[in-house]
C-alpha cells in the first residue's frame, strides 16, 4: 500500500513523576512538571516507522493536540523516523475540557484533509486512561478498526491485526483505510538517536487550529472534582491459620 499514515502522538507527565491533585481537587498538577510522549504513542510511532521501512507505506506524519510545548512530543516523533508533523494548537480552557471526542473530530477531519490510508493510535493515554479515542475515530469516519493490536501486517489493501482479548489472541482482517490502536506488545519502541535528533529540526511542523478543520471543541463532559486514590494500610503478620480467620473476622472480611 503506497499511501500515508496519521499517528496520534501525546503529550502526557511522564510515567515517573509521581501524580499530585491540585489544592481545589480541579485537576492535578501539570505546571513546572516533567512531560514526555505517552508510551503507547511511541509505540504507535515505532509500528508506523517500521511499515514505512518495509516499503508498504510511503509517509508518516505525527499528529498532536494541545499547546505550543505539544510540538516537543511531535519533534520526539520525528526523531524516531516520522516525516513531517502537525500541530492542532488548543490552548487554555479548551485543551483543559479537550477530551478523546474532541481529539476524534480533529483526526478524523484530518485524516480526509491528509487522505491518509491508516490512522495509528497508542490503545490509551495513560493520564486518562479513557481507551476511546480510536474507537471513536473508527465511527466518524465509518472506517474498520483493529483496536488492542499486538501484531500488525500489510497484506495488499487489507491489514492483519492479531488483538489481545481476555483469555487469548483474535486474528481479524480488515480493509483500508482503517484505523489501528497498539497495544503493549506489538514492539519495543526505537530511541532517537542524535543525528536523528538533529535532523528532526529541520522537518516541517504545520499548525493549524481547530477552527481551521471545522471541529467544534465544545465538551459534553465536566469533571466534579479529582481526588488522590486512599492511603493503602500497612499489612500484618499472624502465627496461625487460626490466627488469620480470627483477624478476617474482627476486619468484617469473611
Amino acid at each position: 500500500m503506497s499511501g500515508r499514515v496519521l499517528v496520534g502522538v501525546k503529550r502526557v507527565i511522564d510515567y515517573a513523576v509521581k501524580i499530585r491533585v491540585k489544592p481545589d481537587k480541579s485537576g492535578v498538577v501539570t505546571d513546572g512538571v516533567k512531560h514526555s510522549m505517552n508510551p503507547f504513542c511511541e509505540i504507535a510511532v515505532e509500528e508506523a516507522v517500521k511499515l514505512k521501512e518495509k516499503k508498504l507505506i510511503k509517509e508518516v506524519v505525527a499528529v498532536s493536540c494541545g499547546p505550543q510545548q505539544s510540538q516537543e512530543t511531535i519533534r520526539t516523533a520525528l526523531a524516531m523516523g516520522a516525516d513531517r508533523g502537525i500541530h492542532v494548537e488548543v490552548s487554555g480552557k479548551d485543551y483543559e475540557t479537550l477530551g478523546p471526542l474532541q481529539i476524534s473530530k480533529i483526526l478524523a477531519a484530518l485524516a480526509k484533509k491528509e487522505d491518509a490510508q491508516l490512522i495509528i493510535l497508542g490503545k490509551q493515554a495513560i493520564d486518562d486512561d479513557c481507551n476511546q479515542t480510536g474507537q471513536m475515530t473508527a465511527a466518524l469516519l465509518d472506517w474498520p478498526q483493529g483496536t488492542f493490536a499486538s501484531e500488525v501486517s500489510m497484506e495488499g489493501a487489507q491489514v492483519k491485526v492479531v488483538r489481545e482479548i481476555d483469555g487469548g489472541l483474535e486474528t481479524i482482517k480488515i480493509n483500508t483505510p482503517a484505523v489501528l490502536t497498539a497495544d503493549l506488545r506489538l514492539n519495543t519502541p526505537r530511541y532517537a538517536t542524535l543525528p536523528n535528533i538533529m535532523k528532526a529540526k529541520k522537518k516541517k511542523i504545520a499548525n493549524v487550529k481547530p477552527a481551521d478543520l471545522g471541529v467544534d471543541l465544545t465538551s459534553r463532559l465536566e469533571v466534579l472534582r479529582v481526588d488522590e486514590p486512599p492511603q493503602r494500610q500497612a499489612g500484618m503478620k499472624v502465627e496461625t491459620v487460626e490466627d488469620l480467620v480470627a483477624k478476617l473476622k474482627d476486619t468484617g472480611k469473611v
